[in-house]
């Protein structure tokens, strides 16, 4: 299967259908429709998740593997690359441009380390892919653990893809199915049809005015009021315990 470059420790759990997830999440290339058959039958094998969401993400595979590559990646391009609302950089969801999120990528960092997990790719520690393929390489609890943390991230960007009718959705849906969590996307997606789009020509424009702002702001002020709502959002987070989350034991045969 086709991976970002990286270094895995040397004993890893068998939770391959996470790295699959992070795969569907990449820009599409000719390696991903090869490993396209690949991912249907680990993901065919993955008993953690409902029947019927294996089998939404199978056929998604198959669609991967029979649709023309330009078209994907142009899909793929207006969908990640056009607006901030579906970033795949889980900490922007939360920090915004704050300070914090340097921080939260800091120790992000010093956590993939410890854990013997070492980047040897130009990706940013909390890019949702590689994030998934070191979850891939630790024990159910601490993936357990991580997926709670981000469980209100992953029910958003669930509800925003559902509501560009993205394929895309069923990632963060599946994380949420592997720790029960599925219904947390309810909870967004009445929000999220009354969002303002930021992907349109009209919403790219005025971001680029505000970062041209912003570049020439001489205090940290003007940067923390543009911040406000990723602090707000983090401050929110804190405010909610953070129990144990398991991951979800797996039930019944496999989809044939």
């Amino acid at each position: 299967m086709a991976e970002a470059a990286m270094q895995y420790p040397a004993t890893e759990p068998d939770m391959l259908s996470l790295r699959v997830l992070a795969r569907l999440l990449d820009y599409p290339t000719e390696a991903l429709q090869a490993a396209a058959p690949e991912m249907i039958e680990i993901t065919d094998a993955e008993l953690r998740l409902p029947a019927t969401l294996r089998t939404a993400l199978m056929d998604w595979c198959q669609r991967l593997l029979d649709a023309d590559l330009m078209d994907l990646q142009a899909e793929y391009v207006a969908l990640f690359d056009r607006g901030r609302s579906t970033s795949l950089l889980l900490f922007e969801h939360v920090h915004g441009e704050s300070r914090d999120r340097g921080q939260a990528m800091v120790d992000l960092l010093a956590e993939y380390s410890a854990a013997g997990f070492e980047l040897d790719a130009r990706e940013l520690p909390d890019y949702l892919p590689l994030f998934l393929e070191y979850l891939s390489t630790r024990p159910e609890a601490d993936i357990g653990r991580w997926l709670g943390e981000i469980r209100h991230i992953l029910a958003l960007l669930a509800a925003r893809l559902e509501e560009r009718d993205a394929d895309h959705a069923l990632v963060p849906l599946a994380l949420l199915a592997l720790i029960g969590a599925e219904a947390d996307v309810d909870a967004h997606r009445e929000r999220v049809v009354e969002e303002p789009r930021d992907d349109t020509p009209e919403a790219l424009d005025e971001v680029w005015e505000e970062e041209a702002v912003r570049f020439s702001a001489e205090s940290d002020q003007d940067c923390a009021l543009q911040s406000a709502e990723g602090r707000r959002l983090a401050e929110r987070k804190r405010e909610v315990p953070s129990d144990p989350v398991r991951i979800m034991p797996g039930t019944g045969p496999a989809a044939s």
